[in-house]
């Protein structure tokens, strides 16, 4: 899925195998494209398997998280007007995309897997995280290594 805010621009499905790197879209919000093809957005299915080709960088952070490889995930989908897209890693902390740092380069290695007539709920988020209010988790963490004077949000 894509992001609300990138709802305007020219998007396609991800595949498996696809190439993906993070890009800003000049709409507010930072999703994924491809490398040969940065104009169009990539939109990814809740529960697709991304591996990065190093460990996952969010602005603010004083350094990159230790994970190269996350679940992708919708949260907050009861407020239509906040961002949605999002990482799990696999200590369960769940990422925005929108605040990864941009050029971070990944590769979609498993789409969600679905029964015919039964498709699962992955937009819920992970069992670890089902008694916390993903929303009522934000923490602001200031001082990027990279990008000084940036701030980032980490659900």
């Amino acid at each position: 899925m894509c992001d609300y805010s990138l709802m305007h621009v020219k998007s396609r499905p991800a595949s498996v195998g696809d190439k993906l790197r993070t890009s800003n879209f000049g709409t507010g919000t930072r999703g994924f494209a491809a490398p040969s093809d940065p104009g169009t957005a990539v939109c990814v299915l809740p529960g697709t398997e991304l591996a990065f080709n190093s460990e996952i960088t969010v602005y603010g952070a004083s350094a990159p998280t230790r994970y190269k490889t996350a679940i992708f995930r919708q949260i907050n989908r009861d407020q239509p007007h906040m961002h949605h897209d999002a990482l799990e890693l696999p200590d369960g902390q769940t990422l925005l995309l929108t605040f990864l740092c941009e050029g971070q380069e990944a590769t979609v290695l498993q789409l969600p897997a679905s029964t015919i007539g039964n498709r699962p709920d992955l937009t819920a988020p992970s069992t670890a995280l089902e008694s916390i209010r993903i929303s009522s988790k934000l923490v602001w963490i200031s001082a990027c290594h990279e990008f000084a004077g940036s701030s980032a949000i980490f659900v």
